[in-house]
């Protein structure tokens, strides 16, 4: 078998592109029917490796996935890596992911400054939750998806045309409708697969579903319920839970080889206090409130140690350093291997992300949860609270005695709730729903060449 095809333009088609225009890769395109005819062989060049690859048109080829994300919030991102690593672990070379963030990357205000929209109103948390529920209704958010999609539509789709994917996985919530309204636009819907993986535990919004999709996975029962209230058929849904980074679910180092990895105290219980990846909330108050409650003062010794992660906040990361700390103290700034960090540990204090609280439950970490941001995180505080996981307080006084009851007078407390953790725990979510996908792919029959076209009219599908 020859090498794979890269998703990228041919040399012909750039050709044609940068000497003619649109028109004349339209034309082109057109006249060969989206691809060369299997006896032929053509070269086509990789900008990201910078090499050339032979391929062998009607060879049995990699397919090409497209996951649709956007940095609002970490848990976006993160879903996404976690799929695409679970297909390299899965299926090796079969297929070729791309992680992509086609809004910011092919369209214009307001689609690509999502990002930075979204820390503004995360930051004045009261404009988001006006903004979360003032857009449920499904008649405000589909006129205004359809009037993004009358401008923008185009530019979305030249943004899918540069991958060519077969399969199509969105973990954003705004990512759904306009990709299946230009695949609709393109006669593709029957060919190119789509699915949508619900990166929120419990609340969500409604853009989340969608009708059209081959499958949507939900982290939940709940949010399954929703998605059957919403218009989906039982048949499109599966619960398997969130997807989790591979390096979650499938761990094998125990923990008192990472705490000597991690240079931890070997004997002293550990809790894990999380500001997230811009290092916000009560962190400074919350870890000098343990430096207290975790110093036994009759006894003149500690009875725990902490673990503080201030993501990029450096100004966090050096006031904290500089404090002067009665019990064993590792603060850490922006960290890639929170699997050990967790692993290393007992308990953990976060906002009530659903990324950080799905992989504290696999690591079977009771939760003390201090903050949420309205809308798609407030459902997540009963999810914990209520399965016997978990508690929460915005508190940091109160926050750091129930961690010190834990440590002292409750540790049977603390046993319980790490027994409920891993019961809702669901370690091998990403990997059921990379294998389903690849059953949908396998049903599906071999995949031929795509045949992406520019079109020239959006109007109808509006």
């Amino acid at each position: 078998m020859m090498s794979v095809a890269s998703p990228r333009k041919s040399i012909t088609e750039k050709v044609f592109e940068r000497v003619g225009g649109v028109s004349y890769l339209s034309s082109y395109l057109k006249n060969n029917n989206g691809h060369n005819h299997h006896h032929h062989r053509k070269f086509e060049s990789d900008d990201d490796e910078g090499t050339m690859e032979l391929v062998q048109i009607g060879a049995e080829r990699t397919k090409n996935v497209l996951i649709l994300m956007s940095d609002t919030g970490g848990g976006h991102r993160a879903s996404a890596e976690a799929i695409r690593d679970a297909f390299r672990l899965e299926f090796g070379d079969e297929y070729r992911v791309f992680v992509k963030d086609v809004w910011k990357e092919y369209t214009g205000w307001p689609l690509n400054n999502m990002e930075r929209s979204y820390k503004f109103m995360v930051k004045h948390v009261q404009l988001w939750k006006v903004a979360f529920h003032s857009t449920s209704p499904r008649w405000i958010h589909s006129v205004y998806l359809a009037a993004i999609a009358a401008y923008y539509a185009k530019e979305v789709e030249a943004g899918l045309m540069e991958y060519k994917p077969d399969i199509i996985i969105s973990v954003h919530p705004l990512m759904q409708h306009i990709p299946l309204w230009v695949l609709k636009w393109q006669g593709l819907q029957k060919k190119v697969i789509f699915v949508t993986v619900i990166t929120d535990l419990n609340t969500c919004h409604p853009t989340w579903f969608h009708p059209g999709v081959n499958r949507c996975y939900c982290p939940s029962e709940e949010v399954a319920k929703r998605a059957l209230v919403d218009g989906l058929e039982e048949s499109q849904i599966r619960v398997f839970g969130l997807p989790i980074r591979p390096s979650f679910a499938r761990a094998v180092i125990s923990k008192d080889q990472l705490r000597e990895e991690l240079e931890m105290d070997p004997e002293l219980p550990a809790v894990l206090l999380m500001g997230g990846g811009e290092g916000m909330g009560p962190v400074k108050e919350t870890a000098r409130a343990l430096g207290e409650s975790l110093f036994d003062k009759e006894l003149g010794k500690p009875i725990g140690q902490l673990i503080i992660i201030c993501g990029r906040n450096k100004n966090l990361v050096s006031t904290l350093e500089s404090d002067e700390w009665n019990i064993p103290v590792k603060v850490r700034g922006f960290e890639t291997q929170m699997e050990k960090w967790m692993g290393s540990c007992d308990c953990i204090i976060t906002k009530a992300g659903p990324g950080t609280i799905a992989e504290a439950l696999i690591r079977g970490l009771p939760i003390i949860l201090n903050n949420y941001i309205p809308g798609q995180e407030k459902g997540n505080v009963p999810y914990v609270v209520d399965n016997g996981a978990g508690v929460f307080t915005r508190s940091p006084k109160e926050t750091a005695r129930i961690v010190a009851e834990w440590f002292s007078t409750k540790p049977d407390e603390l046993k319980r709730m790490s027994e409920n953790a891993l019961k809702l725990a669901q370690p091998e979510a990403v990997f059921d729903i990379v294998k389903d996908i690849h059953d949908l792919a396998c049903q599906r029959g071999p995949l031929a060449n795509i045949p992406y076209m520019l079109t020239s009219s959006f109007t109808s599908i509006i």
